[in-house]
């Protein structure tokens, strides 16, 4: 057991972290005060290699493994939790599917733009009606001819206004519920297709998000992903993927707090004092250290065994759970640790409380990761 970063995932980190002080740091507060997509930093970020991470060379990616994207979701949240969510959907959800269940020729047509960040992933799973439900899915698609027509509406989609490259989860056979449901990419000039975005988020106010439209949307066959019917035994696959990315992005977001407090705690004086030299205050920093610490090592493991190919449902869902709540916490703290201007977007604690609590509801809520978790320990017995 290795607890050290190899030379290569050292040298990913110090680079984005680099880059997130320059181009990401001063701009942050003014991106989710005007909840301002970045498009600039984004295509930076597809340049560098941060939207193909895990994508193999020869389809233009930069051929690492999850641990290497759970390392630069990581850093870039300590410093925007909304821009490491567009590069964790980016590659953990629509580029994934394609790039796991997509033929030969369905990757070699949409993957190098959305490795490259020329082009950019959305994945339309969720709906009005249905997060965790999937089986109240009510988006459809009928053949027609050597095709499909999709109808229905997608809700909460990530780079849902801003995306080229949907992938859409619809039901084929309404008979069979989650088990007749089916994948197709659609591009965003198909007839029929159009987005609204939505305004007035919590958090994650520079992450796009938008309803997705299909209106008589007509694909051929072969932008259909995977088999018929077969759609949500893979997405299933693609969540427990995901789930890595979110932890990373609430492991960042919970470590930038603790830093900033950390900070605040030394230079802020009360009593004659710096408030870093009461216990009060230390107890607080201790546990938010531990805490971010335990939720890391949770995330890494998962990215790693994922790397080594070997099972890791359970752990990506212990990474997600944990990481996500002891990040609102420790962004909680922080504020508490500010006082009153942590109450203030003066700091970029309440920015990170704000967007850390998403990670408790995205990619399966804290519910229902505890229930994944307790069906794998009820299974083994």
């Amino acid at each position: 057991m290795d607890f050290e970063l190899s030379q290569d995932h050292v040298m990913l980190r110090d680079t984005v972290r680099s880059f997130c002080e320059e181009k990401v740091r001063p701009h942050a507060r003014k991106w989710d005060q005007t909840c301002e997509f970045p498009w600039e930093v984004v295509k930076e970020l597809g340049e560098m290699g941060c939207l193909g991470v895990t994508v193999p060379e020869e389809l233009g990616g930069a051929g690492m493994d999850p641990l290497a994207l759970a390392i630069v979701v990581e850093e870039i949240s300590r410093y925007d939790g909304s821009l490491g969510l567009t590069v964790a959907s980016h590659n953990g959800l629509g580029t994934n599917h394609i790039r796991f269940f997509g033929t030969d020729e369905q990757k070699k047509r949409w993957v190098p733009d959305l490795a490259s960040g020329k082009k950019l992933a959305a994945w339309g799973l969720t709906e009005a009606g249905s997060g965790s439900d999937a089986a109240g899915l009510r988006t459809t698609a009928v053949r027609k001819g050597d095709g499909w027509v999709i109808n229905g509406t997608k809700m909460w989609i990530t780079q849902g206004s801003v995306g080229d490259t949907f992938v859409i989860l619809a039901i084929t056979d309404k008979a069979k519920k989650q088990k007749g449901i089916t994948a197709f990419v659609v591009e965003k000039d198909t007839p029929g297709f159009s987005t609204n975005p939505i305004h007035g988020k919590l958090g994650m106010r520079s992450s796009d998000t938008a309803e997705l439209v299909l209106e008589d949307v007509e694909v051929p066959d072969s932008h259909r992903i995977g088999e018929v019917n077969h759609g949500f035994i893979d997405t299933l696959k693609i969540l427990d993927r995901g789930r890595i990315t979110i932890g990373a992005l609430s492991v960042g977001l919970g470590l930038g707090a603790l830093e900033a407090a950390t900070q605040y705690a030394q230079e802020r004086e009360a009593f004659g004092k710096p408030i870093a030299a009461f216990q009060a205050i230390q107890w607080k920093l201790a546990d938010m250290a531990t805490e971010m610490e335990a939720a890391r090592l949770l995330v890494y493991q998962a990215a790693c065994l994922a790397g080594e190919g070997k099972p890791f449902s359970i752990q990506a869902s212990m990474g997600k759970l944990y990481a996500s709540e002891v990040a609102t916490k420790a962004c909680s703290e922080a504020i508490q640790i500010h006082g009153g201007y942590g109450y203030t977007d003066e700091f970029p604690v309440e920015r990170a409380l704000r967007d850390a609590k998403l990670c408790e509801i995205g990619e399966g809520t804290s519910e229902v990761q505890r229930m994944v978790i307790a069906r794998h320990l009820l299974a083994d017995r």
